[in-house]
């Protein structure tokens, strides 16, 4: 019978076990490569092609269709996610096999389904209509899963980064725009950014041993503009400032912090250790990882304890005390609904208003 990967980390303990599994060595293993391949090398670098990497594209391509197909309903009044997003979520949940399958046609039907549930979490959350750095991680399941099935190899690394990630980076900022989703917790006053980490995780590596761009050049909005196309760091940088007034200092303090270290292989090693701590490290995030045959994890601490105990754990699911984690506590209207919405109401074109 065919099972979909599921989510199994309940406690800090179950997070332990996972941060000492195999499946954890995998993912971090295939981050660093991705990280290592597009070292110095701007996004439109010439790297090639291959089947799978066109197909992928093709994939993502399709996806935003359906987003043309769900355009955001009349909501002018609310900050929060637009409902469309529950439309366009359940489009996508059901062409998925056949996308999917056309895509790989070499994969099985209960590859498939793994493959399925990775990338349809990919996008976010269809009851809270939110996105954050969990989501992400998705995508790089996804994109592991398919490593680990043959259908990429070594080669198609930097393509993987370049032109796959970017693509998908692309499209979620279009989605974040059109259905107004909500930070899934690590919002920028707590995190990098509001939705994403691993732009900045691999952009801060293309801009290793730059000549003239330095981590300092963020606050100089005409060289943020004008590279923003070529680095992933920047990109992500001006896709802040197109949607908030306030400096980075005041929206996203920590990138802010981060400015003032000297080099970016110190910002690229940084943000590994980050990565690790701030996303892989917390249970708030990680209690949505899914694990299935692909990317597997043996037995949990928290599966040997009674119906009783598990029920008093928020019925399984967990939310960081005090903390801001990747989760459906707060919600925190987006900050690209409050730059399209006027003063009275009304739909303007994005533009940046003080917001934070």
């Amino acid at each position: 019978m065919t099972e979909k990967p599921t989510s199994r980390i309940l406690t800090q303990e179950d997070l332990d076990v996972f941060l000492q599994s195999k499946t954890l060595d995998a993912l971090l293993e295939f981050v660093l490569a991705l990280r290592d391949a597009c070292k110095g090398r701007v996004n439109s670098f010439d790297c090639g092609e291959s089947n799978a990497v066109t197909a992928t594209l093709q994939l993502l391509e399709d996806i935003e269709k359906l987003t043309i197909a769900h355009s955001a309903v009349s909501n002018e009044k609310s900050r929060f996610g637009n409902p469309a997003f529950r439309d366009f979520y359940d489009d996508l949940d059901a062409k998925l096999p056949s996308l999917l399958e056309s895509s790989y046609p070499s994969l099985s039907n209960d590859e498939v389904v793994e493959l399925r549930t990775y990338l349809l979490e990919s996008f976010g959350n269809r009851t809270r209509i939110d996105y954050g750095s969990g989501h992400e991680l998705n995508f790089m399941c996804f994109l592991l899963c398919l490593f680990r099935l043959d259908v990429f190899d070594e080669s198609d690394y930097t393509r993987l980064v370049l032109h796959v990630f970017n693509r998908y980076i692309a499209l979620m900022r279009t989605i974040q725009s059109q259905y107004w989703l909500e930070p899934a917790g690590s919002h920028g006053v707590w995190g990098l950014d509001d939705y994403h980490f691993l732009p900045f995780l691999f952009g801060a590596s293309q801009l290793v041993g730059h000549k003239y761009l330095r981590p300092r050049s963020i606050h100089d909005s005409e060289i943020v503009e004008m590279y923003a196309k070529e680095y992933m760091y920047l990109g992500a940088i001006n896709f802040i400032n197109s949607v908030k007034t306030a400096s980075l200092r005041w929206s996203s303090p920590m990138l802010d912090d981060i400015s003032g270290v000297k080099t970016w292989d110190k910002v690229s090693e940084g943000m590994v250790k980050m990565y690790k701590a701030e996303v892989l490290g917390k249970v708030p995030i990680m209690q949505h990882f899914m694990f299935g045959k692909i990317l597997p994890i043996g037995p949990l601490p928290s599966e040997s304890l009674s119906e009783e105990d598990k029920s008093t754990s928020h019925d399984g699911h967990v939310h960081g005390e005090g903390v801001f984690g990747d989760c459906c506590g707060i919600k925190v209207p987006s900050a690209i609904a409050a730059s399209t919405l006027s003063h009275n109401g009304e739909l303007r074109s994005v533009r940046p208003i003080p917001f934070d």
